[in-house]
């Protein structure tokens, strides 16, 4: 039997990725985005002289309709000698504005180049395609400014900490004075169960204050959010079946220690996310418990019965998540709606939380022919609207979505998911080993090895689906609580400092899960719930060796911190790598590198999983820069100039960061770095 290796497909183009035309949603290319209905919006297109052109034309959909226009040649004050700027302003008409770039080919030159090709956010193609990549011009109401600097550093309560007056007996074990029927207390150092049953019975006693405790941890690496898994009372240790939202768990230490951990988090200029299951309640909720006492009640048409009481609808079919009826006008206005709401009261005062992330976000409200999926999220963000005009103070409203989220962002309603799609899935392929067992992500399989080109085919051609905004305001993660562990995954030291430069490089909020930071290792999202050593980690952040005596301490590789630190200072430091554009400049099998573009200088980042020969990126195609400036090199990976060609190697796994500053008179107009983005100071 023979095997038929996978090889790169040829560009459709047939032109290399650095010759081409350059357009994204970034500051570059798009320099003022439209924050309201009516307004002018200026848009840019690079064009190398190696890709020669008669005319571009922007095509645009209108109230349904195509509206075109013919780019102008713009002159900057000093002219690039590697290509023209051609630039179009359009109003926008409509809150969600599709819209493409024809470029048509010079009859006079070679045939080398398509005479007739479209730029969509999906990059370029000389044929027709449908409009699902057209890049969009979002006029809906953006995101907190905030999200596109932050980092978000995400803790499952009961594992992180335990406070220094946490009550434990004389083998270790959380002892509280009343505990839950079904809790098991553990010990601190027992590692947890791969069985998912039995871990959601494990309670470890961690609690908000020891979060505080601790937050000197978070604020080093250079996080500056602290997002919460669910934190109200509930049946397990993971809290995502409550059994009230009226008040914080007091296992956690109740409402008072949300309150001390807002605080403390506000004083360091940090941020709280808290976590809400719109989706479903646990089956020992007040609203639950009551409707199943009286059909009559209220609480009964939160949840659908097909037999009063036994019999009723459910999260995917465990009865212990009966899930929740949004056409309940009754339950809207207890857990969405308005600042008396579940959504509103935590985030004013006393709570102040920044955000939520919704739980199940891809469910909620969806039961066969009903979808209110977008009503629920609407509603949400009109109650953070009422609560900011009370407390001044914009949030986040960030959805779980665990398959492909575009027909969910539409701009009205989740700023952002946790794109597990656009960013998790095609890493995880990428960078795990041959014959990995680990489940892919919830499919009846293991994890694939795929090639490079094909990983950046997900990361450019799905995002590709999402408006610009909703992608700058998601969530990159390598793992969470629901999955394996970002280091079982990747499997080496090396593979990883791969992963945490795409985390820090790739367009999203990086999102690190408590542990990560230290190569701590789990087989699935249960198993990956580990309690922090934090001995150990204390000795990590002093540059100490570890002197592993647990299962736990010995998974930890302290060379992960230092250089995840390193790279999110990068990311602090640098517009492009914050708020900047993407452009893709090579896809291999083994190494991958693109460009982050901003005003104020673009990233040039190389991603090599494993060995592989030299990568020339000719910079004289790109838009003009200052000399290449070596920004970080981790691992086995290069850089190297020798005029204006870039050269890429990896002897081993590695990455490397360049910086390619540029000068505002190399730009039409008189856009320089614009003053929304700030160079960040080391400390967040």
């Amino acid at each position: 039997m023979s095997t038929i290796a996978p090889t790169a497909p040829a560009d459709p183009t047939g032109v290399p990725l650095p010759q081409q035309p350059m357009h994204d949603s970034g500051p570059l290319f798009v320099p003022r985005p439209p924050r309201a209905l009516g307004e002018e919006v200026e848009l840019r297109v690079w064009v190398p002289h190696s890709w020669p052109v008669s005319a571009v034309a922007l095509r645009t959909i209108v109230d349904g309709e195509i509206s075109t226009a013919v780019l102008a040649a713009e002159q900057p004050h000093a002219a690039p000698p590697g290509g023209t700027w051609f630039a179009v302003t359009t109003t926008v008409v409509n809150p969600v504005q599709p819209y493409r770039f024809c470029l048509v080919g010079d009859p006079e030159a070679s045939a080398e180049v398509p005479r007739y090709a479209w730029l969509t956010a999906a990059g370029m193609v000389p044929w027709d395609v449908a409009d699902a990549t057209d890049f969009r011009l979002v006029a809906h109401e953006p995101a907190p400014d905030w999200v596109d600097d932050a980092v978000v550093y995400q803790v499952f309560p009961d594992r992180f900490a335990r406070s220094a007056a946490s009550p434990t007996d004389e083998h270790g074990r959380f002892a509280p004075d009343q505990l839950p029927d079904w809790a098991r207390p553990m010990a601190w150092d027992e590692p947890p169960s791969l069985d998912g049953m039995v871990n959601g019975q494990q309670l470890y006693g961690g609690d908000l204050d020891g979060g505080i405790e601790h937050l000197d941890h978070i604020q080093e690496l250079g996080a500056d959010v602290v997002y919460l898994t669910p934190v109200f009372p509930a049946g397990s240790a993971h809290r995502y079946d409550a059994s009230t939202f009226d008040r914080v768990d007091p296992l956690l230490g109740g409402d008072e220690a949300l309150v001390r951990l807002s605080r403390a988090l506000h004083e360091r200029g940090m941020r709280l996310m808290v976590d809400l299951t719109t989706n479903h309640t646990g089956d020992t909720h007040e609203w639950f418990r009551t409707a199943q006492a009286d059909a009559g009640s209220t609480e009964a048409g939160f949840y659908r019965f097909h037999e009063h009481p036994a019999d009723y609808r459910c999260w995917i079919g465990v009865p212990t998540l009966p899930s929740l009826e949004h056409s309940s006008p009754e339950l809207r206005e207890r857990l969405l709606s308005g600042p008396d709401s579940v959504v509103g009261r935590y985030l004013r005062a006393p709570f102040l939380a920044d955000g939520w992330r919704i739980d199940v976000a891809n469910m909620t409200g969806r039961n066969g022919a009903e979808d209110l999926t977008h009503e629920v999220a609407r509603t949400i963000r009109a109650t953070m609207r009422e609560v900011r005009e009370h407390t001044g103070r914009d949030t986040w409203l960030l959805a779980e979505h665990g398959h492909d989220a575009s027909g969910d962002l539409a701009g009205d309603g989740w700023h952002g998911t946790m794109n597990y799609t656009g960013f998790t899935r095609p890493l995880w392929a990428w960078l795990c080993p041959e014959g990995s067992p680990l489940n892919w992500l919830g499919l009846p399989m293991t994890a694939p090895r795929i090639p490079g080109w094909a990983a950046a085919r997900t990361l450019r051609d799905y995002n590709a689906h999402l408006p610009w905004p909703s992608r700058l305001h998601s969530q990159n993660q390598l793992s969470s609580h629901d999955t394996p562990r970002t280091r079982t995954v990747v499997g080496d030291h090396q593979a990883h400092l791969v992963a945490i430069t795409a985390l820090a490089a790739l367009p999203g909020v990086p999102t690190v899960f408590a542990g990560d930071e230290l190569g701590l290792q789990g087989l699935t999202g249960e198993h990956s719930r580990t309690p922090m050593p934090w001995e150990a980690v204390d000795r990590v952040r002093r540059g100490e060796p570890v002197q592993p005596s647990t299962v736990v301490e010995e998974q930890i590789d302290p060379g992960i911190w230092p250089v995840l630190r390193e790279l999110l200072a990068l990311r602090r430091r640098h517009p492009a790598l914050r708020r900047g554009g993407i452009q893709w400049l090579h896809m291999g099998e083994d190494s991958l590198v693109l460009l982050r573009t901003h005003p104020a200088g673009d990233i040039l980042v190389h991603l090599a999983r494993a060995a592989h020969g030299r990568v020339e990126i000719d910079l004289a195609h790109l838009p003009p820069t200052e000399a290449p400036e070596a920004l970080a090199a981790i691992g086995g990976a290069r850089a190297s100039a020798t005029g204006q060609v870039l050269a890429l190697e990896a002897d081993s796994p590695g990455a490397t960061i360049t910086l390619l500053s540029r000068s505002a008179a190399t730009i039409p107009g008189p856009d320089g770095p614009a003053p929304t983005d700030p160079v960040q100071e080391d400390t967040p």
